[in-house]
């Protein structure tokens, strides 16, 4: 049996997730809300090549953004990682991997929208095809967000596991840990009936799923940059070799 200590290894990565956790929700809002809500026509592959065209730097910047979140993700579960490793290590790389696993999500999102933009571009051998065609056809890799609903049961998931993590810690408020455990557990069931169940959107909203979850994690981000962690005081067992 050991106490658990806080080194300056995991005051740092403290830091450095909170920082990380609130640059990556800014960067993602900031592109499905301010680029893809300007952009993409739902239900119509006619209006949403024009305006991808006519607007093409734009979308390829939101191709960046999206690459730079899978970074920034990455960054964030090295830094989780790191605090957490203590606590339980085999239990914090399984939240490391699934964290991974939601990370190349957005690496798939961001090469269907490469796909998507050279289908309805300028590509010789494509004018082989009718232009509604490659048109329709651009529309369903857009639709590529069916994959970020798969990538949100690893990202629920790897949250739930990290919630326990942080409740046997003791590092952050008991409070706020049940809040994610509870947030994450909501999102990993909604996730699941959501693939199995399609229709299941319309009892619950699909803003539902990881709205509690997502609000867990920002003001967990606020106190991991402005409060830190704070020492357990904890009697663990002693599984970090």
């Amino acid at each position: 049996m050991t106490i658990t200590t806080i080194d300056d290894s995991q005051r740092k990565a403290a830091k450095v997730a909170g920082l990380a956790c609130l640059l990556t929700t800014a960067i993602i809002a900031a592109a499905n809300f301010g680029i893809n809500a300007r952009l993409m026509v739902e239900s119509n592959a006619v209006e949403t090549a024009k305006n991808i065209l006519a607007h093409e730097s734009l979308f390829r910047f939101d191709i960046i953004a999206y690459l730079i979140y899978c970074a920034g993700i990455l960054v964030l579960l090295t830094a989780l990682y790191v605090i957490l490793k203590p606590v339980n290590r085999a239990v914090a790389l399984l939240a490391t991997f699934l964290r991974f696993v939601y990370a190349l999500v957005w690496i798939f999102i961001a090469l269907n929208f490469f796909t998507a933009l050279r289908l309805i571009g300028s590509t010789d051998y494509l004018r082989v095809f009718e232009a509604d065609r490659l048109q329709a056809l651009a529309k369903l890799y857009l639709s590529g967000y069916d994959a970020y609903y798969v990538g949100l049961l690893f990202w629920s998931l790897a949250s739930t596991v990290c919630s326990w993590l942080w409740y046997k810690s003791n590092y952050i408020p008991g409070v706020l840990a049940a809040f994610g455990l509870i947030s994450s557990a909501w999102c990993v069931a909604c996730t699941i009936a959501f693939i199995i169940f399609p229709d299941f959107a319309s009892t619950v909203n699909l803003w539902w799923f990881d709205s509690p979850m997502a609000i867990f994690e920002i003001v967990l981000s606020f106190w991991l940059l402005f409060k830190g962690l704070r020492p357990s005081g904890r009697i663990l067992n002693n599984q970090t070799n």
